[in-house]
């Protein structure tokens, strides 16, 4: 089987949703978004097999073009060795980690099973936590976990990005005090994202805030610190009992690896997609975690791409044991299935255990729904 040619499919028009949402971590000077957008790459092969993976960049870098033309898709370590190993090389250079997964996307629909059996099962599915993604009143906040909770999600992040600290930690006392212990609490400070008028954290902010966080336990505390500050967020680590996490922004796999090395997070979460990551970075990154001890949550990215990211990073996790979690955005009314996975012909939902299914179908396990994605196109 030989790869024959790579085309981008991206929405000239945003899908409407019902409401603007500002994401927190531009506030307090967020615009509100109105829409979401949408780009895959369709990578055909001359035995009629199309891999889709999603992808962040408007056009086909040609150094990956004159690799993957003629390319056997069952080389994707190969391809994953030459493009994405690399971290000096992976600087100012987009991420492939879309082609990477539709690569895979390939060699399962041409095996006839989905990509976590190919690589060797551990499970079927993975619980998921509701990422909420936007600033509310603690009451806000407090009614929309319960919701949560009655719908069987049994873990939620709130997010920490307000002008006044006290104003935060008011948020997840009102969000305890509603769920009790029924519900498993993150919070994620967001302190990597530029924001013109926020006041970013100090190290002794930092310590301040997971000491409060741990009278109300709360699981990790995502992203205190820039993320290349890895000997105080070491520090951080050792004086505290909360597990810190963070490592969305990673460009490679070696940024965690010495993350890991200096034992700067407890909790790792790469993305399959930002970084030059895909679903080999999410697996060999686990094994190196595992090795120090440590846990692995992959951050999930969202927009009109999510069910795509969603699915691929659930394909890895699928091979793993040290993935207690998958991210899920869940901020209704907008930031919801209807929305969030619309290029898909059946969105990923969560059970009512709390549980996200890996899935099934072969490959990383999606059909797109072509018939809508006609209406944006």
């Amino acid at each position: 089987m030989k790869i024959t040619k790579i085309e981008i499919v991206r929405n000239k028009k945003s899908i409407e949703l019902p409401e603007a949402w500002r994401p927190a971590w531009r506030e307090p000077d967020a615009d509100p978004v109105k829409g979401l957008d949408f780009s895959f790459y369709k990578v055909y092969t001359d035995e009629g097999i199309v891999g889709i993976g999603p992808a962040t960049s408007p056009a086909l870098d040609p150094f990956v073009e004159k690799l993957l033309i003629g390319f056997d898709p069952f080389y994707v370590e190969r391809f994953w060795e030459i493009a994405m190993k690399g971290r000096e090389l992976s600087l100012g250079r987009q991420s492939y980690g879309g082609l990477e997964i539709a690569l895979w996307d390939i060699i399962g629909k041409a095996l006839g099973k989905p990509v976590y059996k190919i690589l060797g099962a551990y499970r079927d599915k993975v619980m998921a936590y509701a990422a909420t993604s936007q600033l509310r009143a603690p009451m806000e906040h407090a009614k929309q976990a319960l919701k949560f909770l009655e719908l069987g999600i049994k873990a939620i992040k709130l997010r920490m990005h307000r002008t006044n600290l006290e104003d935060d930690i008011k948020v997840v006392r009102a969000v305890r005090d509603a769920v009790g212990d029924e519900m498993i609490i993150m919070v994620d400070a967001n302190q990597n994202n530029l924001s013109i008028n926020y006041d970013f954290w100090s190290f002794n902010t930092a310590v301040k805030v997971a000491r409060e966080l741990e009278k109300l336990n709360v699981y990790w505390l995502e992203e205190p610190l820039p993320k290349f500050n890895l000997r105080s967020l070491g520090r951080l680590c050792d004086m505290v009992d909360i597990y810190i996490a963070g490592g969305e922004h990673a460009t490679c796999i070696y940024e965690l690896r010495d993350a890991l090395l200096i034992d700067a997070y407890d909790v790792i979460q790469p993305d399959i997609i930002l970084g030059n990551i895909g679903i080999t970075g999410i697996r060999k990154l686990a094994m190196m975690a595992d090795g120090f001890g440590k846990d692995i949550v992959p951050h999930v990215c969202g927009g009109g791409n999510n069910g795509l990211y969603l699915a691929a990073t659930l394909q890895a996790l699928g091979t793993i044991k040290n993935a207690p979690f998958i991210e899920y955005t869940l901020d209704p009314p907008s930031l919801v299935p209807e929305y969030l996975h619309a290029i898909l012909k059946e969105p990923i939902i969560i059970d009512k255990d709390g549980y996200v299914k890996i899935p099934e179908k072969p490959g990383i396990g999606i059909e797109l729904n072509e018939e809508f994605i006609s209406r944006y196109i």
